[in-house]
């Protein structure tokens, strides 16, 4: 019998996510009479990059919900590490949930804490770490999104883009095994998006974590992700690597990828 690969976290030593990390089959969402997610099936494997893309209102958050249990599907199944997120007890869920970040669209932070101890959060929630060890923790995560020293700050003296990378520390602060970013260059310049983008990847590579990125950026799609997935009207259109997105002729992904007005989407 194969030993059971053990990971060293700030959480404690735990056990390395299955080779399948993420597993949605067939996954159906609806809001009473509306369907949001119809039929959509996806794997993620460990250390990989699903980027989700497709217009507004596709469906892309709700997948994300739906994997973060969120949301209770209407159909289908959605597994993290093994586990049927819909049978999870709300305990079992939240224990869960201590291995998952969330980098939210608008950073999300606490205006009203430092940046410091918007990192910290997590850690002083979720573990029984002494302060001078959360502190270390807190610079360590701050020096790997180069905001070094900028614990007494507040949100409002950051700018946008500094802004994000503080949400990207207070996300990693508690190594997750997967992390969840919804729309992380929104608003942001071309400059500033390559990196972020750089750092989605620097993040991947020091936490070897497992990643769903929702985004409608195309070059930074085309950077980080292992896969790609394109939603229209709740049903997956495209499935399948940077490479083949780029070639492929499927008219609906074409339409998206050059920014047609003509074509199969309506809008």
């Amino acid at each position: 019998m194969a030993e059971t690969e053990m990971i060293k976290t700030v959480m404690g030593e735990r056990p390395a996510l299955q080779n399948d990390a993420i597993e949605v089959n067939n996954l159906r969402v609806a809001f009473g009479a509306k369907e949001i997610l119809k039929d959509v099936s996806f794997t993620v494997r460990r250390g990989e990059i699903l980027v989700l893309m497709g217009l507004s209102g596709t469906g892309k958050s709700t997948t994300l919900r739906s994997i973060a249990g969120l949301l209770k599907p209407s159909g289908g199944e959605v597994k993290v590490n093994g586990r049927s997120i819909p049978d999870l007890s709300q305990k079992e869920l939240e224990v869960l949930r201590r291995r998952i970040g969330f980098c939210f669209q608008h950073g999300a932070l606490f205006d009203s804490m430092t940046i410091g101890d918007n990192v910290a959060f997590g850690l002083r929630e979720h573990t029984d770490l002494p302060e001078e060890e959360i502190q270390r923790v807190v610079a360590e995560k701050l020096s790997i999104v180069d905001l070094e020293g900028m614990e007494h700050m507040y949100p409002s003296q950051l700018s946008g883009g500094m802004q994000k990378r503080a949400s990207f520390a207070r996300t990693i602060a508690t190594d997750p095994d997967i992390v969840l970013y919804d729309e992380p260059t929104t608003g942001l310049d071309p400059i500033i998006s390559r990196v972020i983008n750089e750092l989605i990847l620097d993040l991947q590579k020091r936490l070897k974590a497992t990643s769903l990125v929702i985004t409608h950026d195309l070059k930074g799609a085309y950077l980080i992700a292992t896969k790609i997935i394109m939603l229209h009207q709740g049903l997956p259109v495209f499935y399948g690597t940077p490479q083949e997105f780029q070639t492929t002729d499927d008219p609906y992904v074409v339409q998206f990828r050059e920014g047609e007005m003509e074509g199969p989407i309506r809008v």
